[in-house]
């Protein structure tokens, strides 16, 4: 089988269609891949990287406001669309998928106008404007989310999962913890704002260390590269306790996620499918920077169901997320809830269920 796969922008759309490249390559060796982008955005050196074939088309986004730029941005969706129809002619791909980004649309609808079988793949409990547009034209939606189903053609939409938790379930306990010198008999905190970090949840977690050095839990806190230098002199202000490992990134993070008991996080589609694979607890602090405000409303997709709790920035004081860290850790039945909630909202098998629905569009 020939697939094209497309997704751009943010990591967030990448991830996911590497995720799939790699589980659909593990199972079904004889299948080939081609992968559009853009040179100038994330996919092009995270894809390169990874050896898969690589084409680039220039393309930009809509600006919400009306603006000359739109009418540009047209202009280079037409000609991406005729330079997509040539390159798909050339690899004769039996299905195409995006997977979110400006860059999946004419790709996607170069693929539906010549009669390749299309699947979209929506990450978020609400879509963006490409997907919103390509879903007129494409076979199938794949969804991760059932909050997100209104927004498509019923007929069209199928609930596949995130392909990441395809990946994190398959990882294996480790010496993790104990290589940021902490114990493996402890419940664990994991704490994390995206890889650059977030200033609110340091904030946060910063004017609860003096506190947290008392706690029978421990914190794996990994502050992104951009404020790391700022929190280590606050920990050695506080004393360094000795329950409080900090880092500034973490590569191996599947590994790390299988070792803790709970989570506080931003509400990113691809963490939240991670949490829910592993049946994690999570405390989540949305971002309210994010287009449509999707985060909050993916983090009410586990919030609704006892998975998760939800504090916006403006809720964030060291006070609230101690007390939520105290009321999961410190109450065995209430954390045991919590965990089996994030279970039953897991989908494990995502990537297989993507592959099924290329497989029956390509055979129909």
């Amino acid at each position: 089988m020939k697939i094209v796969v497309s997704g751009g922008g943010t990591g967030g759309h990448i991830y996911p269609a590497l995720a799939l490249i790699r589980t659909i390559k593990e199972k079904h060796p004889e299948t080939s891949f081609l992968y559009i982008g853009t040179e100038k955005g994330l996919e092009s050196k995270l894809v390169t990287r990874e050896g898969i074939p690589f084409r680039a088309i220039e393309i930009t986004g809509f600006k919400r406001a009306i603006s000359m730029e739109n009418v540009k941005t047209i202009m280079r969706f037409l000609k991406g669309a005729k330079e997509c129809k040539k390159m798909l002619r050339e690899f004769k791909p039996d299905a195409v998928i995006g997977t979110g980004g400006y860059v999946c649309g004419p790709v996607v609808y170069a693929a539906a106008k010549l009669g390749i079988p299309t699947i979209i793949h929506e990450q978020n409990s609400v879509p963006g404007l490409t997907n919103k547009f390509l879903s007129k034209y494409v076979d199938k939606v794949a969804i991760c989310f059932e909050e997100a189903r209104g927004f498509f053609p019923e007929g069209k939409v199928v609930l596949t999962g995130n392909p990441r938790a395809s990946e994190v379930v398959n990882a294996q306990p480790s010496d993790a913890l104990k290589n940021f010198g902490l114990s493996e008999e402890k419940k664990t905190v994991l704490i994390f704002g995206g890889s650059r970090g977030a200033r609110p949840i340091n904030e946060a977690v910063v004017q609860s260390l003096p506190k947290l050095a008392g706690r029978p839990y421990q914190i794996l806190y990994i502050t992104g590269d951009v404020h790391f230098d700022h929190v280590q002199k606050e920990i050695a202000a506080a004393g360094k306790p000795e329950n409080v490992a900090v880092v500034p990134f973490v590569h191996n993070m599947p590994e790390v996620l299988v070792e803790c008991d709970l989570v506080v996080s931003r509400a990113g589609a691809t963490t939240l499918a991670e949490l829910t694979a592993l049946g994690v607890p999570s405390i989540l602090v949305p971002s309210p920077y994010v287009t449509n405000n999707h985060q909050e409303k993916n983090a009410r997709s586990l919030t609704d169901h006892g998975a998760a709790v939800m504090l916006s920035e403006k809720e964030l004081t060291s006070a609230s997320l101690l007390k939520h860290l105290d009321s999961v850790l410190l109450n065995e039945n209430e954390w045991q809830r919590m965990k089996k909630a994030a279970e039953d909202l897991g989908i494990r098998d995502a990537s297989e269920r993507l592959f099924t629905v290329m497989l029956d569009l390509a055979n129909n």
